[in-house]
């Protein structure tokens, strides 16, 4: 698991500003300062559903996310914001604004929930983002998320990167375009950042370079204001005739180049070549391969590792040489030049992924769509500018020449411990090193420590007050349980009457909870203000305990108990896979929202410890065991027991104190014979009372019994109403089977 530096303090003020606010971040720093220590983290750390995406394919790989462009189907050409009065097409560039864009985007009803549901957005590599992609982005998230005039439809944007370093490739027939609507083609030009402006928060400890007067010449490129004595430094290690011995890679700016080097130096070691062909699973692009589909090698050949050691013993990271010392069958054995050390290679896997909502969980998962399985080293003589963002290097030939774009002569240097380690093939030049004007400007607009902390201060009491008032919102149980409800009719299962009824009744609970849940937010309100004004938490403590409990039984009793039931009555029945399936996903969508009661926190303060919910209501746990195979619609067969006694005679309250239950559940239970028409509503009612509760159901509709309480006012009890439902469901049921017939 990834750990984060605790005596960073900017690390971890940004940590605390992903997780406890809702504020957009720009988090950038010098190479080797933990940008990608800082992404993995959140990816692991954060309680959000969050979702990665990066500019190009292997960059999304080593982010362990997705493409921008696949995931939200962007455009190919350019997006113009508003509405286009030309045509589609300028000479050869294809032109897109908000109408052909959604003419063109075909999402699942899976991805549409997913964009619903999505909390955290993180972009990796933003230097490489182009400013209209961005806008792009942001016109989808408003309108799949139905909120128009929030940017990025409310979800969060973590924009990670280095402007000084690769920056957006726009052909010049596109800027062309694009230049009547940006002042640049950096993503902090897009109309949607100046709709949300992102906190700038820059980390400055460098965790690369120890060497200061490297810092500083670094510094310096960065920020345009290079010294002579800099240039003389640095082009005091230019030496073309320098021969190298086995430990230096040269950073080049072309693959043709890198791969003639690498292909050359290979084929000077004597002795075979052993090829190792990868294993690539289903989908996965050639373009986001992170080495050779056929990886060929020989004994002492110069190797690179490009992915971190996963292991305990981290014996490598990503960009570390080593030698291959024997080649045995499949066998790689590896040495490293400052150790006499070898060790067997094994093969590492990288996923191809999506990002898919998990209706069971509640939460964004991800699915493998493929893989590729190869030895985790490619040759290391030379390696391209590009793919060498993020690596690490202790001796390296830099061919700096003229053709460096701005931006690649720092990218390279910065890639190197220390100048100790630094040959320079070219000499460096002015011109090479020219830092964009516009990123400058933009750079300068850095948040001050102080504004940092005081937006996290007074932020983070309103997240939390959010993540509380999200624990009593039952709209999706009830959503899920309505359509359960509605098609469950036409299901061919065991004992549908009885499921039918204790779905019903599971509905009904859950529509009572949601409408119990809202008052209570109300309350909660006051309660976290009074605590965050005072510091007072004792009042905010009691209440929320009381509530979590409260509504932990009654979900855990009244929806999970008799659905994990109904489930367990499946498991013999055949030819309903489909069905258990949809009924399980209503099972941890209820198990999720009591975990998320029974974990519920404001800043330290915790309001449950109660474990016995998760010991009995866990999914697929063994405790969970019923002695019957029928379906109970709330306590199962207690509503028989309750039944038996009224027809012998016995009273309501008779029934009540015989079974040691509360009245109103003895009327819960003959309820159910009441919607089957095996017992007149008006053995249990006032007749008078019958027809004015009948005429509020047709007005306000029978899902909430709030409703119909308070249009009838006090002289009608929530039992009377229950009775009543249960006969208008008898009614309709027999008004449904004359039309049939």
């Amino acid at each position: 698991m990834q750990k984060s530096d605790e005596t960073n303090t900017l690390f971890q003020l940004a940590v605390n500003l992903v997780n406890d606010t809702s504020r957009h971040i720009f988090l950038t720093g010098k190479a080797g300062t933990g940008k990608t220590t800082f992404l993995r983290y959140i990816k692991e750390h954060t309680q959000k559903n969050a979702v990665i995406v990066a500019p190009t394919g292997v960059a999304a790989i080593n982010a362990g996310g997705v493409t921008m462009h696949s995931f939200f189907q962007l455009p190919r050409g350019t997006f113009i914001p508003g509405h286009i009065q030309r045509d589609g097409v300028i000479g050869y560039v294809e032109i897109n604004d908000k109408h052909s864009l959604f003419k063109n985007i075909h999402f699942t009803s899976n991805k549409r929930q997913l964009l619903q549901e999505a909390e955290l957005l993180i972009i990796d590599e933003v230097s490489m983002m182009r400013c209209d992609m961005l806008d792009a982005i942001d016109t989808i998230l408003r309108h799949f998320r139905k909120q128009p005039d929030t940017p990025f439809g409310g979800v969060q944007v973590v924009y990670i990167g280095d402007l000084f370093q690769l920056p957006p490739v726009v052909p010049e027939q596109e800027w062309n375009i694009l230049k009547d609507y940006y002042e640049s083609p950096f993503f902090f030009s897009a109309k949607a950042i100046a709709d949300a402006k992102p906190l700038y928060i820059e980390l400055k400890k460098i965790y690369r370079q120890s060497e200061q007067n490297f810092i500083d010449i670094l510094n310096r490129i960065r920020n345009n204001q290079v010294y002579k004595e800099d240039f003389d430094n640095l082009n005091a290690l230019y030496n073309p005739a320098f021969v190298p011995d086995d430990t230096y890679i040269t950073i080049t700016t072309h693959n043709r180049t890198a791969d003639a080097i690498n292909a050359t130096e290979l084929q000077r070691l004597s002795g075979p070549v052993h090829t190792f062909n990868a294993v690539i699973k289903d989908d996965f692009s050639e373009k986001a391969l992170p080495t050779d589909l056929a990886l060929q090698l020989k004994v002492g050949a110069q190797v690179m590792f490009i992915k971190n050691d996963t292991s305990s013993e981290k014996r490598y990271y990503n960009g570390k040489i080593a030698f291959v010392q024997n080649i045995f069958k499949d066998e790689i054995t590896i040495r490293f030049p400052d150790s006499n050390e070898n060790f067997v290679l094994e093969k590492e896997t990288w996923k191809n992924i999506r990002y898919i909502y998990n209706k069971e969980n509640d939460e964004i998962d991800e699915e493998e769509l493929g893989s590729f399985t190869q030895y985790p080293i490619r040759l290391a003589w030379a390696i391209t500018v590009h793919k060498s963002q993020g690596l690490t290097f202790d001796k390296a030939i830099i061919d700096a020449g003229s053709s460096f774009a701005p931006g690649q002569v720092y990218v390279a240097l910065s890639r190197c411990t220390s100048m100790d380690g630094i040959v320079l093939k070219s000499r460096i030049v002015p011109y090479s090193i020219a830092t964009d004007k516009r990123v400058l400007e933009y750079a300068r607009q850095e948040t001050e420590l102080v504004v940092l902390e005081q937006v996290l201060e007074k932020e983070k009491y309103h997240t939390w007050s959010l993540a509380l008032q999200k624990l009593f919102d039952f709209t999706k149980a009830v959503q899920l349980l309505h359509h359960w409800v509605i098609t469950l009719e036409s299901k061919k299962i065991p004992y549908l009457q009885a499921a039918l009824l204790m779905a019903d009744a599971a509905k009904q609970k859950a529509i009572e909870l949601n409408d119990v849940g809202r008052k209570f937010k109300m309350q909660l309100d006051k309660l976290v203000e009074q605590a965050h004004t005072s510091g007072e938490t004792k009042s905010l403590q009691e209440r929320m305990s009381k509530a979590v409990e409260y509504f932990s039984q009654e979900l855990a009793t009244h929806l999970l108990e008799p659905i994990q039931q109904h489930i367990q009555s499946l498991q013999h029945a055949t030819k309903i896979k489909k069905y258990k399936e949809e009924v399980v996903t209503i099972e941890g969508l209820l198990w999720q929202q009591l975990q998320r009661l029974q974990s519920s926190k404001y800043g330290d303060l915790r309001f449950s410890t109660n474990a016995d919910y998760y010991n009995k209501y866990q999914p697929g746990e063994p405790t969970k065991k019923i002695k019957e195979v029928k379906p109970k619609p709330v306590k199962g067969s207690t509503n028989e027991e309750s039944f038996k006694l009224f027809k012998d005679g016995k009273s309501v309250e008779e029934i009540a104190t015989l079974r040691n239950l509360a009245q109103s559940t003895i009327i819960g239970h003959l309820s159910t014979y009441v919607a089957k028409g095996e017992l007149d509503v008006e053995a249990l009612i006032e007749k008078d009372k019958v027809q004015p509760i009948l005429s509020v159901i047709a007005e306000v509709g029978a899902e909430s019994m709030n409703a119909i309480k308070s249009k009838l006012g006090d002289e009608f009890s929530f039992s009377d109403i229950k009775l009543v439902l249960g006969h208008h469901t008898w009614k309709l049921q027999q008004e449904n089977a004359k039309e049939t017939a």
